[in-house]
């Protein structure tokens, strides 16, 4: 065996509480190296009574590595633990003091995990795990009310800008959620909401007030409830990594430079302080946008101000979290309280970092609840974009991001093909709808929290921003029904099976040579699998079947598919896919 391949930390997503009684164990090996990992278990007050041997179960290979995991159930909520390995022709023990040829006598030198905190573990709301989240970009969705319209308004359905305003309010969507109740969303998130001179309101000049242009307090309530009668969650975008040029502390700072009192809200280098749109600038912002100045969260003032508004929102409209913009970039500190206000103001509040790459930093219980899972999408958007997919490829970098996290984290990522950030979904696709069904399946069919970005699911089209963000097309004729029935299609068979929400992911075959996959998703009641051709021609695929098991169904008709000799065989045609599923006997 190679054992510089060999790893195991006993602590984040190596060895992690699932819930209050179970805890999962991993290890990684060198790929096809390993022929048999065994968790060796046991107390280390009286290891003679309570010791046991867990088999674990490869569930993960990526280019270079093999996963293993097991799920233990300990008699007592502490324990210590080796592994055993074995190949073809060698047997080790890997233990915290050294790998070794025969195994040391426990538990001496044992990896340990001293007691099962249930505060420590990772905790997410439930209702995020089957969630099935819609974004909007309040100013694009629906004009629902003109009287508040913003001065210079443009037609609705006109060609965006970045600084255009077509008149989008809370209003509209109140007018239209029986549409999302039919597409069968069950969480929306909006970008933000509150006072702020843009159409994106991502400057905001006062936390503390609905932008007039969308509606007000009183509206956002009526929404919220509105929204809560159709079983449809509600999530704000808290912009607190910066604020707006005109935010009544900058303005300060402005004035009264040296002397304001608000001087260390910001990051100041020199006085005075210079907005201008060319060159550099002596005060720090999100990127380098001049309008938007960083705010000081280590700044107790700032740090209890932000807070304050956090906690507002969930107590005064019942909101049900918050997604974070440019999370990233502010402190870890300021996190793990805001998680304590939040949480303490609504227990079952769901909270979304934006952050775009490897995020267990803010996953491990003290801060966010979930992360946007642009990675996700990294993966998947170039692999059924692609001329000619490698499906192994494809197989080894998800599992190489799904081994990033523990289980529970992975369970309510925030997964998305598109978003206000990004082109349209079906304009990265080049228009060519097959290709996009076929990722659009596998977002709806994998494991995390889904989100749809208003209007993909009709065939909205748009390069970067600003032509991403067009307005939402109401009128029916020029929306496309088959993507949109597709969609809800999709959405209703993922809401009737609990498996296709959390259960087991694992790859069954991917091929190197061209873009054919089959993936299975599982838990003890049952089994679903996804067959996709990802290539311009018919093709047939085969996959083992338990000889014993004949009740496998197309999980749509309901049709009945039988193995034969062993095997289920499929023709898909060009870009097709199938989805079978079967029970579990009890």
């Amino acid at each position: 065996m190679q054992i510089e391949s060999l790893y195991h930390s006993p602590h984040t997503k190596w060895a992690y509480s699932y819930d209050s009684s179970t805890f999962h164990l991993r290890v990684r090996t060198k790929k096809n190296d390993v022929n048999e990992v065994t968790a060796i278990t046991g107390d280390k007050y009286d290891w003679d009574n309570y010791h046991n041997d867990y088999p674990m179960l490869k569930i993960a290979t990526d280019r270079y590595f093999d996963y293993w995991e097991t799920e233990l159930s300990p008699a007592q909520k502490r324990f210590s633990y080796a592994f055993r390995l074995q190949s073809q022709e060698e047997t080790i023990w890997m233990t915290e003091s050294g790998i070794y040829e025969e195994q040391p006598h426990p538990p001496a030198g044992y990896y340990e995990m001293p007691y099962m905190h249930e505060i420590d573990g990772f905790k997410a709301p439930e209702w995020a795990k089957s969630a099935i989240f819609y974004q909007i970009m309040p100013d694009r969705f629906a004009n629902g009310d003109t009287s508040n319209d913003p001065e210079g308004v443009l037609e609705w359905g006109g060609q965006p800008t970045i600084n255009s305003h077509f008149g989008g309010d809370l209003q509209g969507i109140i007018d239209h959620l029986d549409y999302l109740t039919e597409l069968g969303v069950t969480a929306i998130y909006l970008t933000p909401i509150f006072e702020a001179p843009s159409n994106h309101k991502y400057d905001t000049v006062d936390y503390r007030k609905i932008d007039p242009h969308f509606g007000d307090t009183a509206l956002l309530k009526e929404l919220v409830a509105a929204c809560h009668a159709q079983e449809i969650k509600v999530v704000l975008d808290a912009v607190f990594n910066h604020s707006s040029v005109d935010f009544p502390p900058f303005r300060d700072v402005l004035t009264n430079g040296k002397q304001s009192k608000y001087v260390d809200w910001f990051h100041i280098r020199d006085f005075p302080v210079e907005v201008k749109e060319e060159g550099p600038l002596n005060y720090e912002t999100f990127g380098f946008f001049a309008s938007m100045p960083k705010l000081n969260t280590t700044n107790p003032e700032v740090k209890q101000y932000l807070l304050d508004v956090a906690e507002h929102w969930l107590k005064e409209v019942k909101i049900d979290g918050w997604r974070l913009d440019v999370a990233n970039e502010i402190d870890h500190s300021f996190w793990r309280d805001f998680r304590k206000v939040v949480k303490h103001a609504n227990p079952e509040a769901y909270i979304i970092g934006e952050a775009w790459s490897d995020s267990l930093r803010w996953l491990l219980g003290d801060q966010f609840d979930s992360v946007m899972n642009y990675p996700f999408s990294d993966r998947v958007l170039p692999f059924f974009q692609a001329e000619q997919p490698n499906g192994l490829s494809f197989a080894e970098n998800m599992n190489h991001i799904l081994m990033r996290y523990p289980t529970p984290t992975n369970e309510v990522l925030f997964n998305l093909l598109g978003s206000h950030d990004t082109p349209r979904v079906l304009t990265m696709f080049k228009e060519n709808k097959n290709r996009l069904k076929l990722a659009v399946t596998f977002l709806l069919t994998y494991l995390g929290t889904p989100c749809i970005f208003y209007g993909d699911e009709i065939g909205l089209k748009g390069e970067q921003d600003p032509d991403c963000r067009k307005c939402m097309e109401w009128d029916e004729s020029r929306q496309d029904k088959d993507l949109f029935n597709f969609y809800k299609r999709l959405i209703a068979l993922r809401k009737e099976h609990e498996v296709l929400r959390f259960g087991r992911f694992t790859f069954l075959r991917a091929d190197a040579e061209d873009g054919r996959i089959i993936y299975e998703r599982s838990n003890e009641k049952e089994v679903f699998t996804i067959w996709m051709n990802h290539a311009e021609e018919t093709s047939i695929l085969a996959q083992p079947a338990d000889l014993e098991t004949e009740d496998w169904q197309d999980a749509f008709s309901g049709e009945p598919v039988k193995p034969i000799d062993g095997f289920i065989s499929m023709e898909l045609e060009p870009f097709g896919f199938r989805i079978l599923r079967r029970s579990l006997p009890n």
